[in-house]
């Protein structure tokens, strides 16, 4: 179920609703063609595993939100923009976006050239904006944009389709970025994926990344240990993963082990490629929050046999940013159900 729950058995990462990484969009600024929007989603609403509300507090303090932008190929990060939250104060949040380049942007740290600074984090059904030169930015609680059909989920080797839209009315954290197309860099088109770090509590151990991601439903192919490398791991690793994706397609999708292998290729290394000039249509190039990623998922999964599960986008996006509608349950209407689990 695209990236949400990510974590064994389909709970979250490290047991924290706020690490998991849930879904990446990427498309140019609608009416603009000098601007793109990168859209990070995080921390869903609610568990499966176990079933209930998560937390009111929409992102971890402690933890690090960041953007990789790969310029030449390589899947390695030339550019990144990292993202971190101040604690809760008086039911107020604030968050500062850096950018670094080069060899910096590969590796994990806070450093970087601030390019927004204590933004106010929409912890309700407001729209609070920071504007800061060519960039605007928005973090907070919205509509989840993901639909895909309840009956889409575990085990995956049992596909019965309901009709209804496990996501119609659930939410999510979103951080909203609009950039001119230029700060990308990579004239030629770029890799995108976005992943979650946290601070250890020892000092030695330091950053650990907790989730990583860019295309829909990834994770569902991996178990136990290899999940965890995957999640841990970086997109130029990625090719240790294909017999392992291979292996889950053929049990779901009945393919030839070759035709697993070749089609776990086109799904690694797991990154969203987008060029600014191209009109957007994923898994291709960049992502729409209208994009019908499920059924990409659904074809791939069951081999052909399942093309579309007929449902469509969810009618309460905005035709401005940040683009998500309002989100449904905010405030006292959200369970505090969620523990801090120790790293």
């Amino acid at each position: 179920m695209s990236h949400h729950f990510s974590g064994p058995d389909f709970s979250f990462p490290r047991g924290d609703a706020r690490l998991d990484i849930s879904d990446l969009f990427v498309f140019p600024k609608p009416g603009y063609v000098g601007k793109s929007i990168l859209i990070m989603n995080v921390h869903p609403s609610f568990s499966i595993a176990p079933q209930g509300l998560t937390t009111t507090e929409p992102f971890a303090p402690e933890a690090l939100y960041e953007l990789k932008v790969d310029t030449n190929g390589d899947y390695v990060a030339e550019i990144a923009y990292r993202v971190c939250f101040s604690t809760v104060d008086n039911d107020a949040m604030t968050a500062t976006v850096r950018r670094v380049e080069g060899d910096d942007a590969a590796g994990i740290g806070v450093d970087g050239e601030i390019i927004v600074q204590e933004a106010p984090v929409s912890m309700g059904s407001e729209v609070q904006v920071a504007e800061a030169g060519d960039y605007r930015f928005f973090a907070g609680w919205r509509s989840d944009p993901f639909f895909i059909d309840v009956g889409v989920g575990p085990p995956l080797d049992h596909i019965q389709l309901t009709g209804e839209d496990l996501f119609a009315d659930k939410d999510v954290c979103s951080i909203v970025l609009e950039l001119p197309n230029g700060a990308l860099g990579g004239a030629a088109g770029v890799n995108l994926w976005h992943r979650s770090l946290v601070q250890a509590n020892d000092t030695d151990t330091g950053w650990i990344q907790a989730d990583r991601g860019a295309r829909a439903s990834q994770a569902v192919f991996l178990p136990g240990e290899d999940r965890d490398a995957y999640l841990g791991g970086e997109p130029a690793q990625d090719h240790r993963f294909v017999d392992t994706f291979a292996h889950a397609l053929q049990h779901t999708g009945g393919y030839t082990l070759d035709e697993a292998r070749k089609v776990a290729r086109t799904l690694l290394p797991d990154v969203l490629p987008y060029d600014h000039r191209r009109p957007v249509k994923y898994p291709d190039n960049g992502r729409a929050l209208t994009d019908d990623v499920s059924d990409v998922f659904l074809a791939i999964l069951t081999n052909g046999r399942t093309q579309e599960d007929d449902l469509g986008p969810h009618t309460d996006l905005l035709a401005e940013f940040p683009y998500l509608g309002p989100p449904h349950n905010v405030g006292g209407k959200q369970s505090q159900l969620h523990e801090s689990s120790a790293y």
